[in-house]
Formats: C-alpha cells, structure tokens, sequence
C-alpha cells in the first residue's frame, strides 16, 4: 500500500503532462500533416518564412509557387505554414 502512495503522485503527474502537453501536440502535428497532403494547384500559401503565393504545381516533396510578376520559386511542401484560401 505505501507503494501505491508513493507511485500515485508520478501516475498523476504524467498524466497531466499527457493531457495538457503531449496530446494537444500529436493533434497539431496530424493537422499540419493532413494540411501537408491536401495542397494542390490555386492553394494561396504562407511559408514557415512567411512569403505569400500560390501554389502553381505540386508533385510528392517539392512545389513551385507563384510570387510578384508571377515569378516561380521551388519550395518543400514542408516549408508551408498555412493554406489562406477565402472559403
């Protein structure tokens, strides 16, 4: 019994940690996943550097985006941070 008493507070304290850091992260990052895998042509971006631009063609890891004068720049899909389209 002194075992359990002395365990239950670690028990607890993972779980908070669980719910409150670890959970809510796994979501985020099956999000940025699943925004990763739905780009397509016409999607208007916003790179982890923060350029604005729409995306001009996709293939598996790489994507060209349209920029001012519509000038192209190579990107990895993974370099996307947001999709902005006007829903």
């Amino acid at each position: 019994m002194e075992l359990f008493g002395t365990l239950l507070p670690l028990i607890l304290m993972f779980a908070i940690f669980y719910f409150l850091l670890i959970r809510p992260q796994q979501k985020k990052q099956k999000q940025i996943r699943e925004m990763h895998s739905s780009l397509q042509r016409g999607d208007k971006i916003i790179t982890i550097g923060g350029l604005h631009g729409t995306i001009d063609s996709v293939d598996e890891d790489v994507m060209v985006i349209l920029v001012n004068d519509n000038r192209k720049l190579t990107f990895d899909r993974a370099a996307v941070r947001e999709v902005v389209n006007p829903d």
